[in-house]
């Protein structure tokens, strides 16, 4: 064989070498990182997670290597993902949602485990304590419920006229069922008639979206799932077809042309994340570590899209805003 093609040869070798076994020749920990979504839109969070790293002195390519993994909103290769990860030499695995979370959880029970989920890790069946997570299991919960009902609240105030709203949830999430359960009793108290419309997939977007107009819903919640965050972009662009009013769970949306968004900040929850991360690194145990809640929430209202839908926001709701796009 020849030098060049020898070399060739080993390049491809070492490509594909596992990324565990790599770094564990040069003694680096290695960080599971997994998540059910989009890499294309996740960007931010990955910034937030290793700032969170870095603050506790662990430097990706320096002392720490982080194999970034994700199901890009395929249930069955977030399986099969999960089941490679437990397969290798990970330090730590980070489980970055809540059916990444829960799919984890049954997976392993002895590498230490951070996750960062929007909903009650007790309920999922994570911990049985937050202030002492059993087993192997400890991160950092934002509690999209207990926003949910404000989210409906900002949605009545900023289309008072609105007497049918829509929620749209995925029914994958592990959260779907609680969080309906919860915007529905929210709906009661405010008299508003609540229609639930589902999609797991991008088609299914589309057809709740006909669903609603055929429903005449006058404004639209959505809810907290990783599929709607990777499609922020065909959500956006079906509120302003349909001329529908929408509130989203996170800041994202906003910037990419949605109404409103009103919960917590998605880049602070994964900087606790890798904080936490970063102490098990050192040696601390998860069950040492109690459940953080990410108590930062933000919300954000794009006064742009206001226009173009022909919405005036009441001053009111305007002056509780953390930003307002212009």
């Amino acid at each position: 064989m020849k030098r060049r093609e020898f070399i060739t040869l080993l390049g491809g070798a070492a490509a594909a070498w596992p990324l565990a076994a790599r770094a564990q020749q040069t003694r680096m920990p290695v960080v599971g990182y997994l998540r059910s979504g989009s890499r294309a839109a996740s960007s931010q969070v990955e910034a937030g997670f290793r700032q969170g790293l870095s603050s506790i002195g662990f430097i990706e390519g320096r002392n720490v290597a982080i194999d970034y993994q994700y199901a890009e909103n395929q249930n069955d290769r977030l399986m099969a993902l999960t089941a490679d990860l437990v397969r290798q030499p990970m330090a730590v695995i980070y489980a970055g949602d809540n059916i990444t979370a829960v799919m984890v959880k049954a997976a392993t029970t002895t590498i230490p485990v951070v996750f960062r989920i929007g909903g009650d890790p007790i309920q999922l069946g994570l911990v049985t304590s937050l202030s002492r997570p059993d087993g192997n299991m400890t991160g950092v919960s934002f509690l999209s419920t207990a926003t949910g009902a404000i989210r409906l609240q900002m949605m009545r105030e900023a289309v008072p006229n609105a007497a049918v709203i829509g929620l749209l949830v995925n029914p994958a999430n592990p959260n779907a069922e609680l969080d309906t359960q919860e915007a529905q009793n929210a709906a009661r108290k405010l008299g508003l008639e609540l229609h639930v419309v589902g999609a797991s997939n991008a088609q299914e977007i589309d057809t709740a979206f006909a669903t609603l107009v055929q429903q005449r819903a006058h404004a639209l919640v959505i809810d907290a799932d990783p599929l709607f965050s990777n499609r922020r972009q065909q959500l956006t662009a079906l509120t302003a077809h349909h001329t529908i009013p929408a509130i989203y769970t996170t800041r994202e949306f906003p910037d990419a042309g949605g109404l409103m968004s009103y919960g917590a900040s998605n880049v602070d929850a994964d900087r606790l994340g890798g904080i936490y991360v970063g102490r098990l690194l050192k040696g601390e145990k998860p069950a040492d570590l109690p459940v953080q809640q990410a108590v930062k929430v933000e919300l954000i209202i794009n006064l742009i899209t206001a226009k173009v839908l022909g919405l005036t926001i009441p001053l009111p709701l305007l002056g509780r805003a953390d930003e307002v796009i212009e």
